[in-house]
């Protein structure tokens, strides 16, 4: 007997093909299959027994023939400034997180693209778990889609992906991904209002300079210079800083500089001066942010007052520089870290052994 269909794994053009079709055959109207649709991601259900507008025959009948997948949730942590983090297990056994951070009037959702990361960046509890697998693109999105069906719902205004994993180095996932984050009769949630971040990988970054929506770029520069970066980020062998920075430029949208501030390592004057230099080659907005000690006992954070001395030195010059709030750090706040201590590490996989992801 074949599996049922996943409709969350389908484009919205082809989940409502199927479903016209499904409902064709049983003489049913056409509108049927746009309630069903409207069920996968605008207003979603938790089984197809929730889609109370269908009558109760239809539901089973569907049931049947279709599937409608979650990511089952594990822990939701809150921490005292009301940051959310949430780890799901997937089908197949492995975690990601998704971060809910909330600021005013807004919900911020950090969601993951990877269990696990190839990249090794020194300072990462990502990095140490070793990659996985890439996650397909319902299970990006379906991130967002849980955060309207928890108890207590999180409502979701901006996205990042500054979870777990490198997003272009899965691009053909968060390609599809993009679309239903982004679409009316999907999620909805603005273009200008959904960030993908990234360490470097130049062939994501043309890809996503090529799609007509407005979606964001983030760089993750982290250190000024080729010989630091070597150090603390292994993929700047393959693609060093002036790549990324001609990248940048060649990006026709604003672009954001994400810096982790790391004590005694790439936190002095000359520092900013010269991530300054090369924030203001390409217009660059610089968002520094602390570290997050958990994941990385190696280094240590720079402190507050530090940290705003250098925003100084880089706002002195004309680059515009913002310090991100230090948020959760009263629970598993490190990307990773979490995941860790509840799952495991798992044995970690070559990149190449997933047939769907950019080799570093």
């Amino acid at each position: 007997m074949p599996y049922p269909t996943n409709l969350l794994d389908l484009s919205l053009s082809d989940a409502s093909r199927v479903l016209h079709a499904f409902f064709a055959e049983r003489g049913e109207p056409a509108y049927r299959a746009r309630q069903v649709v409207r069920r996968l991601w605008q207003a979603p259900v938790r089984s197809f027994d929730e889609i109370t507008e269908l009558p109760a025959a239809l539901r089973v009948a569907l049931g049947g023939h279709f599937a409608l997948p979650r990511l089952e949730l594990v822990e939701r942590q809150r921490s005292a400034d009301r940051t959310q983090k949430f780890l799901f297990r997937l089908a197949d056994g492995q975690g990601i997180e998704t971060v809910a951070i909330p600021d005013d009037d807004r919900v911020t959702l950090c969601i993951s693209s990877q269990a696990g990361c190839a990249l090794q960046c020194a300072f990462c509890a990502t990095g140490r778990m070793g990659f996985q697998r890439n996650l397909a693109a319902w299970e990006i999105a379906a991130q967002v889609r849980e955060m309207r069906m928890v108890d207590d719902p999180v409502r979701v205004t901006n996205v990042v992906f500054m979870g777990m994993g490198e997003p272009l180095m899965n691009w053909s996932a968060v390609d599809a991904a993009l679309t239903l984050l982004n679409a009316p009769e999907a999620l909805g949630i603005g273009a200008r209002h959904i960030t993908v971040s990234t360490v470097g990988v130049l062939p994501g970054i043309v890809a996503l300079a090529k799609r007509p929506e407005q979606f964001r770029l983030a760089l993750s520069i982290h250190a000024p210079s080729d010989a630091l970066r070597r150090q603390l980020m292994p993929i700047n062998v393959k693609y060093p800083l002036a790549d990324v920075l001609g990248a940048a430029r060649a990006f026709d949208r604003r672009v954001t500089f994400e810096y982790v501030m790391l004590g005694g390592v790439n936190d002095t004057a000359s520092h900013a001066l010269e991530l300054a230099r090369l924030a203001k080659s390409c217009r660059a907005f610089v968002n520094l942010i602390p570290l997050h000690e958990g994941g990385a006992t190696e280094f240590r954070a720079t402190p507050p007052r530090d940290i705003a001395r250098f925003a100084r030195v880089v706002r002195g010059t004309g680059v515009e520089v913002a310090i991100r709030k230090s948020r959760g750090t009263d629970i598993a706040a490190a990307c990773g870290q979490l995941r860790v201590e509840r799952l495991g590490r798992g044995a970690p996989r070559r990149a190449h052994e997933h047939g769907h992801v950019d080799v570093v």
